[in-house]
């Protein structure tokens, strides 16, 4: 009677027993790599059974893509939380960048799922990745678009034109896949470097992606001389 008393107070809700498999196979993926992390591993760290495992996810490859969406929904509502709707344009930007910094950072793990094992490995796991990285281009894209309207002030010692130019919607999508791809790098250098903060990296890039479209809303172009 005290034995099955004592195994029934072990018993945990789905959702933490899920929570607790999915954690164990972020940081056993984001550690070891997609082909060298084995279902034992997980489990143990887990601490569950492995053919529990197999219960709440079918396969290996499952799990993988189970991890991809989990990590890419945290990544992306971290960033879009940051983001006050009335903030001017360029603090809006400055905000989804600090966030996105400081969650690769605090979740280096599973940014290593995103960023290196998810896209070396084909599809379907690119496919999950790309999803997210359209959905988070697609908010920059908004950014953009506002500062755009809003109109950008010039860099420091600017020379040129003071007019605004108004970019085509065209630019605006390729500025956002641009600053997009930026940040996946910067993020993916800085973890390696360490010792760079969240704040550093954000100001880094919003000093080279805001100075160049400052530029641009006020007719400066670059061409080859």
């Amino acid at each position: 009677m005290s034995a099955v008393k004592g195994a029934r107070t072990k018993r945990m809700p789905r959702a933490v027993r899920e929570q607790q498999m999915m954690d164990a196979a972020v940081r056993t993926f984001g550690q070891l790599g997609y082909r060298a992390a084995s279902m034992d591993e997980i489990a143990e760290l887990a601490g569950v059974s492995k053919p529990l495992v197999y219960l709440y996810l079918n396969s290996k490859e499952e799990l993988f893509t189970a991890c991809i969406r989990r990590e890419a929904q945290r990544l992306t509502e971290a960033v879009q939380a940051a983001i006050q709707p009335g903030l001017t344009a360029d603090r809006q930007m400055w905000a989804g960048l600090e966030a996105f910094f400081r969650h690769t950072q605090e979740n280096p793990d599973g940014w290593s799922v995103l960023h290196r094992q998810a896209r070396t490995h084909g599809e379907p796991f690119a496919a999950e990745v790309a999803r997210m990285r359209e959905e988070i281009a697609a908010f920059v894209t908004v950014l953009i678009g506002a500062a755009a309207r809003q109109g950008v002030p010039p860099a420091p010692g600017a020379t040129g034109s003071n007019r605004s130019a108004e970019l085509a919607d065209r630019d605006v999508e390729g500025l956002a896949q641009a600053l997009v791809g930026a940040a996946e790098s910067l993020a993916g250098w800085a973890n390696e470097a360490g010792g760079i903060s969240a704040k550093e990296a954000a100001g880094l890039l919003m000093n080279f992606a805001w100075t160049g479209l400052g530029g641009l809303m006020h007719g400066e172009r670059w061409s080859p001389r």
